[in-house]
C-alpha cells in the first residue's frame, strides 16, 4: 500500500493513504540503512491493521525535489507568507527565503499578510517596486478581514505549497482562513520581544481539496549561506542572471573589484536587494575561509610505474625504511 506522509511526530509517521490517516513506523532495516523520511515523501507501507490503523513503512519513492529548510518533499510551489507589521518587515530576511527558493530552483510566490494593520501605501509601494520587475508574483492578504484570501485559492490548486516565513507572520491564520475555520493554534505577536510566537512545531501536510496540499512549517529566520562558494551567491539573484555576459573576470563577485564591466547592472538593483547580497557574500566568505583552513591534500597510496599501477609507500614508512637501512649500515661500520 503506497501512501503520503503528513507528519511525522516523534518516531511515528502519519501517512494519508485510501484508507485513512495509519500511525506508522519505521522498519530497522531502514534505520540501519540510515534512511530519511520527509514530510511529503511517499512511501510504501506493510503489515496494516485496519482495526489499529497502524503499519510499518517498508520503501520510501523517489523524490521530485527536497527543501533542506524546512525539510519537505515533493512540493511544487512556496509562498513566502511575510507580515507588514507586527512583527515589521525585513527585507532581509525575506530575500534569504527568496534566495533559498532559488537555490532549489523553485519560483516562490510573497504573500504579505497583516495588511489591515498598515495605514500608509508607501511600504506597500515600495515592495511592487522592488520585486514586481523580478517577475515575483506578489499577494497582499489579511488573515482578519479574510482579504486577498480568494485571490490565493487558485494560486493554491492542483499544488503541494509550502508555506514559509518568520514566525509571527500569519501562516497558520492564512490556513485557517482558507479553510474558514480554526484549524491551527495561533498566537499574537510577543509584546516583549515584538516577534512571533512559535505555534507550528513540526511540518504538517494539510489537504483542502483533491490534489492540493499546503505545507504549514515552524516559522524560523536563522537561514545562513555559510554553505556555498560567494562566486554562487549571485546565481540566487535573479538581477545577476546575465551578467556573465557583461564581466568577463573569473569568479568576478560585481562588488567592488576594480575593471568590473557589469557596475551599471548593480547599479540598477534595489539598495536592500544589494544589501542582502552582499551580507549573503560575506557569510559565503566566511565559509571558504573556514574550510581553506582544514582542507588537507590526501596522500595517493598508488602510482603509476613503467605503465602499471603499483602500491605506493607512504612518505611516513619510507622515512622509516631510509632510517633503518642507515641504522644497519652504522651497525655493520661498527662490526
Amino acid at each position: 500500500m503506497i501512501g503520503r506522509v503528513i507528519k511525522i511526530f516523534s518516531d511515528f509517521y502519519y501517512v494519508e493513504t485510501d484508507f485513512g490517516i495509519v500511525e506508522s513506523k519505521i522498519r530497522t532495516v531502514l534505520k540501519k540503512q540510515k534512511q530519511e523520511i520527509c514530510t511529503g515523501d511517499f512511501v510504501e507501507l506493510e503489515q496494516f491493521d485496519k482495526n489499529s490503523m497502524q503499519a510499518f513503512i517498508s520503501s520510501v519513492k523517489g523524490r521530485k525535489n527536497l527543501l533542506t529548510r524546512p525539510k519537505v518533499a515533493n512540493i511544487t510551489q512556496v509562498i513566502i507568507v511575510s507580515a507588514l507589521k507586527e512583527p515589521d518587515l525585513s527585507f532581509e530576511q525575506l530575500d534569504r527565503f527568496i534566495a533559498h527558493c532559488e537555490y532549489h530552483n523553485i519560483k516562490p510566490v510573497l504573500c504579505f499578510n497583516k495588511e489591515d494593520i498598515v495605514n500608509s501605501d508607501d511600504l506597500k509601494q515600495r515592495i511592487i517596486d522592488t520585486y514586481s520587475r523580478l517577475n515575483y508574483d506578489i499577494l497582499f492578504t489579511s488573515a482578519l478581514q479574510k482579504t486577498g484570501i480568494e485571490e490565493l485559492r487558485p494560486i493554491l490548486r492542483a499544488n503541494t505549497t509550502i508555506l514559509c516565513g518568520q514566525s509571527g507572520a500569519g501562516k497558520s491564520s492564512l490556513i485557517n482562513a482558507i479553510f474558514n475555520e480554526t484549524r491551527l493554534r495561533t498566537l499574537p505577536v510577543s509584546d516583549k520581544t515584538k516577534r512571533g510566537v512559535h505555534t507550528t512545531r513540526h511540518c504538517e501536510l494539510i489537504q483542502i481539496e483533491q490534489d492540493t496540499f499546503i505545507v504549514d512549517t515552524p516559522g524560523f529566520s536563522q537561514l545562513k549561506f555559510d554553505f556555498l562558494l560567494p562566486v554562487d551567491v549571485q546565481k540566487l539573484f535573479v538581477e545577476f542572471k546575465n551578467v556573465n555576459n557583461v564581466c568577463k573576470f573569473k569568479n568576478c563577485l560585481h562588488i567592488n573589484e576594480k575593471g568590473c564591466a557589469a557596475s551599471e547592472v548593480v547599479k540598477n538593483i534595489s539598495k536592500s536587494r544589494l544589501d542582502s547580497y552582499i551580507k549573503f557574500v560575506d557569510e559565503a566568505l566566511e565559509y571558504q575561509n573556514r574550510i581553506s583552513k582544514i582542507s588537507v591534500k590526501n596522500e595517493s597510496f598508488v602510482k603509476y610505474n613503467k605503465n602499471k599501477l603499483i602500491t605506493k609507500i607512504s612518505n611516513k614508512k619510507r622515512n622509516l625504511s631510509r632510517k633503518t637501512i642507515n641504522q644497519n649500515i652504522n651497525r655493520e661500520e661498527m662490526h
